[in-house]
């Protein structure tokens, strides 16, 4: 048996393990602004959050496409832009943004959504950066219609400059997206297996500390079930490395209430303690409406923060969940037989998981639901069923036998239909904020403040009081 690989001493993936070792849900915001000072106070204020917190950069539109001419003339022209253009900016300007915030006690990541992305890897290590995330999988399906062969060449390159700068000294971080995908209407086996791989093929590729995302989707039960999963599979298959699983909160149409807002994020929360993830990507009150303001991404932040040290102190299975050993009384509904044999039949095709990965979606053997790149074979579809789990309406070509329980599977969904499913949690957490007087007597109002002191492990014992 392979031994437990070595935390490392330093970086993303050390500050994360440390905050595991102490008991602590780690939250991080999505959060970009094209001015360096606006940027500054966002990662200055998410670092003062009380709450355990990694930073965040996220970058513009036009930057994760490439056109740095586009993000060149909007700066010129005082244009708005959607986040913050780190390879447009001269690199003293975002040394100048992290100088004094930044170091070993508060990490930050690169969120970017780019299916070819060596430009941004090369701009955030020139700048002192090293964590980052995405995949050749997850940042071109979705996204872009960029070839999937061209995003695994161009994904190679940026696992292998990222690797680069451990001879500096660092350790770089990569996260996978593959366990978000579409957002939402994804069943978790998909989402687990597309998560897998995409994190063997960054360690195949040089990287040793690496995390695995998953998205919260309609079902807390299923949820909870996939995510235990992701984490068997990840201590099983990548034993050499040192991880974590990240959940996203829910990635869908959001509820418009504050209240139904709120709830969504903490159930969130209390999701990532049960079933053992260690990184919490939150959204806002604001979600549904508008780009959310710094101070509601630190509301955001503490609200789940505190969610989070509720579970933790009132549940029986929270001393397990670091470890990724709980799990006990979860039902199996298969998803761990479906991640597996999606997994197995991909690793099948080709020594080299990138060549595996684009022979995979050209057999139809990974196939995501809803997804209209040219490159998806498009079979799949998924539905919401009666009992409120993502159930497989088709699978397509896809190597999954019909449902071991021997009921029917949804039907295939119409417009009409999918619009209801992609509006179905929006609905449900509206429905519960009304129906309770704290949320639903006053709909104006944000939900009430989070008490204090959301967390009780202070920041400096999670990391070195030197950079």
């Amino acid at each position: 048996m392979a031994s437990a690989p070595a935390v490392p001493e330093s970086g993303f993936g050390a500050f994360v393990a440390r905050a595991r070792a102490a008991g602590t849900l780690v939250v991080q915001p999505r959060m970009g602004m094209a001015a360096p000072l606006l940027m500054r106070d966002g990662l200055l204020a998410t670092r003062n959050a009380d709450a355990v917190t990694v930073g965040t950069i996220t970058l513009d539109s036009y930057t994760r496409t490439g056109d740095l001419g586009a993000a060149r003339r909007a700066l010129a022209e005082g244009v708005g832009l959607n986040g913050y253009p780190i390879a447009t900016h001269p690199p003293d300007t975002t040394r100048a943004v992290l100088r004094g915030i930044t170091d070993a006690r508060f990490p930050v990541q690169v969120r970017h959504g780019s299916a070819m992305p060596e430009h941004i890897v090369r701009a955030l290590l020139a700048v002192g950066l090293d964590a980052t995330e995405g995949g050749p999988v997850s940042y071109c399906l979705p996204y872009s219609r960029t070839p999937l062969r061209e995003a695994v060449a161009n994904w190679q390159r940026c696992c292998e400059l990222l690797s680069s700068a451990a001879q500096f000294g660092a350790e770089p971080h990569l996260e996978t997206f593959g366990g978000c995908l579409m957002g939402q209407l994804c069943p978790p086996s998909l989402l687990i297996a597309v998560s897998v791989l995409e994190a063997l093929f960054f360690r195949q590729h040089g990287l040793r500390s690496l995390s695995l995302s998953y998205a919260q989707q309609a079902d807390p039960r299923q949820d909870e079930e996939a995510l235990t999963v992701l984490g068997r599979l990840a201590a099983e298959l990548l034993p050499d490395v040192d991880h974590h699983v990240v959940l996203y909160a829910y990635m869908g149409v959001f509820p418009r209430s504050p209240g139904g807002a709120r709830l969504l994020l903490e159930d969130a929360a209390r999701l990532a303690v049960r079933a053992g993830a260690d990184r919490l990507i939150v959204k806002t009150t604001a979600e549904a409406h508008r780009i959310p303001t710094v101070g509601e991404n630190v509301l955001a932040l503490e609200t789940a923060a505190a969610a989070a040290a509720a579970e933790r102190a009132g549940s029986p299975r929270a001393a397990l969940s670091g470890t990724h050993a709980g799990g006990t009384g979860i039902e199996d509904t298969g998803i761990e037989a479906e991640a597996r044999a999606l997994i197995g039949a991909v690793l099948e095709l080709d020594a080299d998981v990138g060549r595996a990965l684009v022979k995979a979606f050209a057999a139809g053997y990974l196939d995501v639901p809803y997804c209209l790149h040219p490159d998806n074979a498009g079979r799949s579809r998924t539905s919401i069923a009666s009992d409120g789990r993502l159930r497989w309406s088709s699978v397509g070509s896809m190597p999954l036998a019909v449902r071991s329980d021997g009921g029917p599977r949804p039907p295939i969904l119409g417009s009409a239909g999918l619009l209801s499913a992609l509006s179905h949690v929006q609905r449900a957490y509206d429905a519960r904020a009304a129906a309770q007087p704290a949320f639903g007597a006053a709909p104006g109002l944000l939900p009430p403040p989070v008490p204090p002191r959301a967390t009780t492990t202070p920041r400096r014992e999670l990391g070195l009081t030197t950079p």
